[in-house]
């Protein structure tokens, strides 16, 4: 099937999904259109227990989509520019540090606590896994997924100072996550014993510096070009090429594309460069135009994340291992940011109960399967899979629909 002919299908059952949602389920956008997706998936699959030849088409096309590239590479940045334009600089200004550790330490700490305690209960048992591919486990499954945050968080009244600790945290960890998954994947090729700590240091210096200076530069490039002229259609394409180009340069000198993303969508955003460096016109086409993108960009991907359930391998001791994943995904990620949440505290405040709704409302996503889809057959691919989809499922669904309910429960208890 060419690219046209597969793009036409998904926006297709994107919008029939998106549809029945809105007009039967009424659940949030994401969850509903995940939730349908699972449900058709699910049917399909029944079927197919009838009639094989039923789903091998569905199952080819799922198959032919290569979800590693299609989000990594062509979704990702699209979205965490949409994501970052539209989040308070000021107060992010304000909770700069606590969101720098959440995002650096705190995904290095539940990277090696997932990984340890996992390396344990896996081979407890009889799975046999290393402890390096479950270090690879830990590194794609503790960043926190922006994309399935921002659209969740905005319905769930979470307080506005927590709501920006929560997205600056995804939209961070997110990149570092990335960095840090990719040199476990380095050193799980190569071996530990073929490669320095000075490599890995640098490798990680390498990407998330490079990639913050590049976000920096594109920011202010993209502030000049604004400036300098007005013309909502040209400025509009602008941002659309500092994106798509920003991105591609970034990969070309190894730098953390998402990372280089956010930065440059963070300074744009930013109050002082709208108001100097847009009209209102401009403004208001520029925020309609990615809210836009993003809102297609979510359906296709939930849609997508649906769908993957149909190339799973099914096994009882996988599904066993991730329900159990879930737990120890949650117990680690309280762990791992209750260090900052207790250093800073006192000095900025925090809601009450912030590690709880933290740890409830760091919702995992696309992001995790499509790091889990590029790993190799030797390194328990399908177990890790298995166990990383299970745990976005819960995720997105149960810890979706309820961080509302949780907080105004945590509210009226006060």
């Amino acid at each position: 099937m060419d690219i046209f002919g597969l793009i036409t299908i998904l926006i297709v059952i994107s919008a029939a999904f998106a549809y029945f949602n809105q007009r039967f389920l009424k659940l949030p956008y994401t969850i509903g259109l995940m939730v349908i997706s699972i449900i058709f998936s699910i049917g399909v699959s029944m079927i197919g227990w009838f009639n094989n030849d039923a789903i091998l088409h569905l199952e080819r096309m799922v198959r032919s989509i290569d979800f590693n590239k299609v989000l990594l590479d062509v979704m990702l940045s699209f979205l965490l520019f949409a994501g970052a334009l539209h989040t308070n600089f000021d107060q992010l200004k304000v909770q700069r540090w606590p969101i720098l550790i959440f995002a650096t330490f705190g995904v290095l700490i539940s990277t090696f606590l997932i990984g340890g305690v996992m390396f344990y209960i896996l081979n407890a048992m009889g799975l046999g896994i290393s402890f390096i591919n479950c270090l690879l486990f830990g590194g794609l499954i503790s960043p926190t997924d922006p994309i399935a945050v921002l659209g969740i968080l905005k319905k769930a009244k979470v307080p506005k100072k927590l709501e920006t600790k929560i997205v600056g945290e995804s939209l961070f960890n997110d990149g570092v996550g990335v960095v840090v998954f990719l040199t476990i994947f380095a050193i799980a090729e190569v071996g530990i014993e073929n490669i320095t700590m000075g490599e890995i240091g640098f490798l990680l210096l390498e990407e998330v510096a490079g990639g913050i200076v590049l976000g920096l530069g594109l920011g202010y490039l993209t502030y000049s070009l604004l400036k300098s002229i007005d013309d909502y259609a040209v400025e509009v394409l602008i941002t659309l090429a500092v994106v798509m180009g920003g991105y591609a340069l970034a990969a070309k000198f190894h730098f953390s594309g998402p990372l280089a993303v956010v930065v440059a969508g963070l300074i744009v955003g930013h109050d002082t460069v709208r108001e100097k460096g847009m009209s209102e016109t401009t403004e208001l086409y520029v925020d309609k135009f990615w809210e836009i993108i993003d809102s297609i960009l979510n359906a296709l991907l939930f849609v997508l994340i649906g769908l993957e359930i149909l190339i799973l391998s099914i096994n009882q001791n996988y599904i066993i291992a991730g329900i159990i994943g879930i737990a120890v995904a949650l117990i680690c990620r309280f762990v791992a940011l209750s260090i900052p949440i207790k250093i800073f505290e006192k000095k900025l405040a925090f809601v009450a109960n912030t590690n709880l709704i933290m740890t409830w409302g760091g919702l995992r996503g696309g992001i995790s399967i499509a790091l889990a889809l590029s790993l190799a057959d030797e390194m328990n691919r399908d177990l890790i899979l298995t166990m990383t989809y299970i745990i976005v499922i819960f995720s997105i669904i149960v810890q979706g629909l309820t961080i509302g309910k949780l907080v105004n429960k945590l509210d009226k208890s006060e």
